[in-house]
């Protein structure tokens, strides 16, 4: 059975309801009275700087003893941890945060994010559009916001004064950046075009499922031509080929190995009582949308082209590119790694080997160190994560989404070369995936999975895939990361499992590195399925929004468990494998 269904915008973009910097602002304010107010003046007016301001602050007046009324021994211990911690946050500088240029090189912006704003009949933004949008991004303020020259349609610019909420737990936004978020790779550049040549492939196998890659004639066109580019970013065989199973998967340890899809997305748990299967709802076979030119430049200006998402009813396992782009087009951005922390208690995965409850005879974590405890931090860390990533993007580095270099593409590729200044490497303009796609959809342009293409908000870092590195993270701190997960899923009465072509099913994977798959691995897999869904499968992502995104968010979760450690009374030291495989470690002992 088959069903057309709208879904509502506030569930196809998570990402809008970004939270307000409202109340934190009024709780600093109540704290450091008129000190922070100029803080606050001074973050909206340049952001830039605003960490350096917090620290003259700091030294002036967060040093304070307790409030005279405050004579409680518990409270004053608390006011002097938060004193502490504001300082420790304090010292550490901010961070270093550059362009790649693209915004000044090129007079029609055509390197830089300009969706939603108002374009002319070849999709340029028009100057003073550009111009009100800079102007709001400079001051800060919220007015400038209303006064954004937009292209009058509805899909609007999605949460750009996220990027300038404060942060009062772990560090604040302005102090992430480099190295783990670097300059995006200039849109000129042969990895700019590289990562665009992968965005072609991912939208011609959208509808190829995983395991039949191996016997796809175009799996192994992609893993050719992919393969023969010295700027590919994504993992290759032992051999420095890409093969097509190794097609669209991300370069951390442990991510080669096994089904793309991870353990975590197909193994079956509980939500309490309520049983929690996952199989999925998907999206209809070959329907792609924006790959004529009106459609494009209606969707450049804010409007939506009248078509929906076309809904499958039948549940299916997620087997294919399609599946993952229909899962995180509507998905809330912590829920893939609540539900791998529901499979890893469901399948009684060993805590991380510091947990300070382990070997005890008189008492097991709950609060603390125990599941609400894990639950909880898992969404907690989100929000920190999300605005992390809606600094970088807006106040840093506006790079534009695929689809609108697809653009450009298409006026090169059809003599209007003259219409945009920007110039394009040949490692595009002269693909066989981009001649693929042109024969599949009679134009240039980038095929995307839904009708509206991307949201409303520049690409680099994505926000699933900073989520995505802080969730695994606190995951890390939890669970035993290093554990092998087979025999944990057999001592489950269960075993590895990889879905049917179809996705009607789950099969018993038999592959030989089977028994080599840990938590770790499956946990980083799952975050690249995730932002690769978001991405690379649905086609408003670059490769490498993805990779440094998952950097990113391990940054502010790493950052966030420092504070958070000396609010737990039971002294541990806990050690968790990071992304590049190496250690991180988490204590309170030792520590005032």
């Amino acid at each position: 059975m088959i069903r057309k269904k709208t879904i509502t915008k506030s569930f196809r973009e998570p990402q809008q309801r970004s939270p307000s910097g409202i109340d934190r602002r009024c709780f600093l304010g109540r704290m450091v009275s008129g000190a922070a107010a100029t803080l606050a003046a001074v973050t909206l007016a340049d952001p830039s700087g605003a960490f350096e301001q917090f620290q003259e602050v700091s030294s002036i007046r967060i040093t304070e003893v307790p409030p005279t009324r405050a004579t409680h021994k518990r409270i004053i211990k608390a006011f002097e941890l938060r004193r502490n911690e504001a300082v420790r946050d304090a010292r550490v500088p901010a961070g270093i945060n550059i362009s790649n240029g693209d915004e000044a090189r090129y007079a029609d912006k055509g390197g830089t994010y300009t969706k939603g704003l108002l374009h002319d009949s070849f999709g340029r933004v028009v100057p003073v559009s550009f111009t009100s949008f800079k102007k709001a991004l400079n001051s800060g303020k919220f007015s400038d916001f209303e006064s954004i020259i937009t292209g009058g349609g509805p899909h609007t610019l999605n949460g750009p004064q996220g990027a300038l909420t404060f942060n009062l737990d772990g560090l604040d936004e302005v102090q992430f950046g480099q190295p783990e978020v670097p300059p995006a790779p200039p849109v000129a550049s042969d990895q700019n075009a590289t990562e665009l040549l992968e965005l072609y492939w991912g939208s011609l196998l959208r509808d190829v499922a995983f395991t039949d890659y191996g016997s796809s004639w175009l799996a192994a066109q992609a893993a050719t031509e992919l393969g023969a580019q010295p700027t590919y970013q994504g993992p290759r065989d032992i051999y420095g080929h890409v093969t097509p199973d190794l097609l669209f998967r991300g370069p951390f340890t442990g991510e080669e190995l096994g089904p793309y899809v991870s353990q975590f997305f197909l193994q079956p748990t509980s939500f309490g009582t309520q049983p929690l299967g996952q199989q999925m709802e998907s999206y209809l076979p070959d329907i792609d949308y924006m790959t004529n030119f009106n459609d494009w430049l209606t969707v450049q200006n804010g409007f939506f082209t009248g078509q929906q998402d076309q809904v499958e009813m039948q549940l299916r396992y997620l087997r294919n590119g399609r599946d993952l782009a229909a899962y995180c087009h509507v998905d809330v951005l912590f829920q893939a790694y609540f539900t791998a922390f529901l499979v890893l208690a469901g399948i009684g995965a060993p805590v991380n080997p510091g947990n300070p409850y382990i070997g005890s005879k008189t008492q097991n974590g709950f609060v603390s160190f125990g599941l609400p405890d894990f639950a909880a931090t898992i969404c907690e860390i989100a929000t920190r994560a999300l605005c992390a990533a809606w600094y970088q993007k807006w106040m840093v580095h506006l790079r534009p989404r695929p689809e609108e270099v697809g653009g450009r593409v298409h006026l090169i590729m059809t003599g209007q070369g003259d219409k945009t200044n920007i110039t394009l490497s040949k490692v595009i303009l002269s693909s066989n995936g981009l001649q693929q796609s042109f024969n599949k959809y009679g134009t240039w342009l980038l095929s995307q999975a839904y009708p509206e293409g991307s949201p409303v908000h520049p690409a680099y870092p994505t926000g699933h895939g900073t989520v995505a590195g802080a969730c695994i993270t606190i995951l890390k701190f939890f669970f035993d990361g290093a554990q092998k997960i087979r025999p944990i899923l057999i001592d489950a009465g269960r075993d590895v499992v990889v879905p049917s072509s179809d996705g009607l099913s789950l099969n018993t994977y038999m592959g030989a590195d089977r028994d080599n798959l840990d938590i770790n691995g499956e946990l980083v897999k799952m975050a690249h399925n995730v932002t690769f869904g978001h991405g690379i499968h649905s086609g408003i992502h670059w490769r490498s929004d993805s990779d440094k995104a998952l950097l990113l968010g391990e940054a502010v979760a790493l950052a966030y468990l420092r504070d958070r450690a000396r609010i737990y009374n039971e002294p541990f030291t806990i050690r968790l494998m990071k992304i590049d495989g190496t250690t991180a470690t988490i204590s309170n002992v030792g520590n005032p």
